[in-house]
């Protein structure tokens, strides 16, 4: 199953998910500059985390508009799977890949701390977990607070989009909302970061059957 991962000006993840990509047992992605207009032949792509273009504007915003985002939704359009995590959850969602918004965390203040979050359901990219799994992943964000409006939130419980909640909300997302994926279930946003607990040096293993998930 081959990957890439998208690199934006201010991307500081791509490493951690490349080495997460292949301890789940795929081969080493293709790094992608955001100029591109096209993606190699891959089955999987991820937007990782950081602070593209310096999140001027607003998170993610600049970055939603870079030629590669075009080839990334076709991906997606085809039922090729995305992953967003952090940074790349903001971008997804400026994109209108996913629906809502990620604004500034409730109380202003930065989150970097291993965070306590629930499996929600099995789904493409947690089927290596039983439902309400409960796992720890580390979170550096300052605008994380999920909001989406009442017919929003309404369809993603419904349809059961929910992936991810926190068990103790850090940041005022509402219905404590950490990832969720689109209708399809192809493309998955993801606040906190798995890729860095995926080997005993990080101090948790928890986020490595996410990506055992995808290349299992």
């Amino acid at each position: 199953m081959r990957s890439a991962v998208v690199v934006f000006p201010g991307s500081n993840r791509e490493r951690d998910a490349a080495r997460a990509i292949t301890l789940a047992g795929g081969p080493p992605p293709t790094l992608v500059w955001h100029t591109e207009t096209e993606l190699p032949k891959v089955d999987f792509v991820m937007i990782p985390g950081g602070f593209a273009h310096g999140d001027y504007l607003r998170a993610g915003a600049i970055a939603a508009r870079s030629p590669v985002m075009r080839a990334v939704a076709d991906h997606a359009g085809r039922g090729g799977l995305v992953l967003g995590v952090c940074n790349g959850f903001q971008v997804l969602t400026e994109a209108r890949l996913l629906p809502g918004a990620l604004m500034r965390n409730a109380g202003l203040k930065f989150i970097c701390k291993p965070l306590p979050l629930a499996v929600e359901r099995p789904n493409r990219f947690t089927d290596r977990y039983g439902r309400r799994a409960k796992v720890v992943f580390p979170a550096a964000h300052h605008d994380g607070n999920y909001r989406a409006d009442a017919d929003t939130l309404r369809r993603l419980e419904g349809d059961g989009r929910i992936a991810f909640r926190y068990r103790a909300n850090p940041n005022g997302s509402a219905n404590d909302i950490a990832g969720i994926t689109n209708g399809k279930g192809n493309v998955l946003g993801l606040m906190p970061h798995p890729e860095n607990a995926v080997e005993d040096i990080h101090g948790s293993t928890d986020g490595l059957p996410l990506f055992q998930s995808i290349f299992g």
